[in-house]
């Protein structure tokens, strides 16, 4: 018994070991723009976040039976080492980190099958949400949530009566008491982006974490697709889906209240102690409102199926005297003696 299980454990052993060397280079690199990167900061701690998952899931993945898928296995890892070639001759630094995704997924496939990389679809995309996108995309990202933001922030100090001009994501307006106008600009850092990513990267643990146990709002089909009308599957994209809006509007709302504050207070309410602690609030308000988005989920969750429990009891008041003593006449012990 023991031979088997050793044989496994070198096996695993070799292959994170060659990962590790295939992919020193990618996997330093990455964990130096967790550290420095503070949009993706978020990153340092999803290693643990897998690790805790993998944990909690070791009797799923130790009984589930193996049914090893040679050919995609074989195919996805082929793919990802052509990944890493590519990125590595192209200096591209976003083809390398999703050939390590992508790797990870064939060997799973090769070694395990498609069951046991189901079961590790959670931590994957966790890596997935940590991995930083190309400065391009980011910039397509970040440019109109500033826009957004000083959009926002114009308006609600419209609506206050308080005098202000837009031009772009640079917002020009007079304090109280003073004598000239002051500018004030939606930075990347204010476009809400950093938000967007770690809500977005939460609301997956959330939702993973506080996923019902029971089955008893499944549908009772074991088709291929029969995840799609779970409960389950629907509440966790709902989930997701509403972080990406709560992120933007919070990050709006922020900076409307800097605004609004700029005006009473003077610009120099936009940096330093308000700065980081109204950038603290928006996230513990962002996650509020996503925990409230659960329990709605949870409050209006629709009704399982009836149990079937009560299939064997007898009913004596709808079937024939004949079916019921026949039914009890196959419960009755014969006496000692008997033939």
């Amino acid at each position: 018994m023991s031979v088997p299980a050793t044989k496994t454990h070198w096996r695993a052993l070799a292959i994170a070991f060659a990962i590790i060397f295939a992919y020193a280079t990618v996997l330093v690199k990455l964990t130096r723009d967790w550290w420095f990167d503070e949009n993706y900061s978020h990153g340092l701690l999803i290693p643990f976040i897998i690790g805790i998952i993998l944990w909690l899931e070791r009797d799923k993945l130790s009984s589930e039976k193996l049914r090893p898928n040679l050919w995609l296995g074989g195919l996805a890892i082929g793919f990802a080492l052509l990944a890493l070639w590519a990125g590595v001759a192209g200096a591209e630094l976003y083809t390398q980190r999703l050939s390590l995704l992508l790797i990870i997924a064939g060997i799973v496939l090769y070694f395990f099958g498609n069951r046991v990389l189901s079961l590790l679809f959670v931590p994957l995309v966790l890596l997935f949400l940590s991995i930083p996108i190309p400065a391009i995309v980011f910039n397509r990202i970040a440019f109109p949530l500033q826009l957004f933001a000083s959009q926002c922030a114009v308006w609600s100090m419209n609506m206050l009566g308080i005098p202000v001009l837009r031009q772009g994501n640079i917002i020009e307006l007079k304090p109280l008491n003073a004598f000239e106008t002051k500018k004030l600009e939606v930075v990347e850092a204010c476009s809400g982006i950093r938000s967007l990513m770690t809500l977005i990267t939460l609301a997956v643990v959330f939702a993973y974490f506080s996923r019902p146990r029971s089955n008893s709002n499944q549908t009772g089909s074991k088709g291929r697709y029969s995840w799609l009308r779970s409960y389950t599957f629907w509440r966790s994209a709902i989930l997701v889906a509403s972080a990406i809006p709560i992120a933007i509007l919070t990050n709006a709302a922020r900076v409307s209240g800097t605004g609004v504050l700029s005006h009473y207070y003077g610009t120099q309410v936009a940096d330093g102690f308000f700065h980081s602690f109204s950038g603290w609030v928006v996230y513990i308000v962002a996650f509020l409102l996503l925990f409230g988005m659960g329990w709605l989920l949870d409050r209006f969750r629709p009704a399982g199926p009836p149990s079937n429990k009560k299939d064997d009891v007898i009913d004596t008041k709808e079937k024939p005297h004949h079916e019921i003593v026949r039914a009890k006449a196959t419960n009755v012990v014969p006496a000692e003696g008997a033939e």
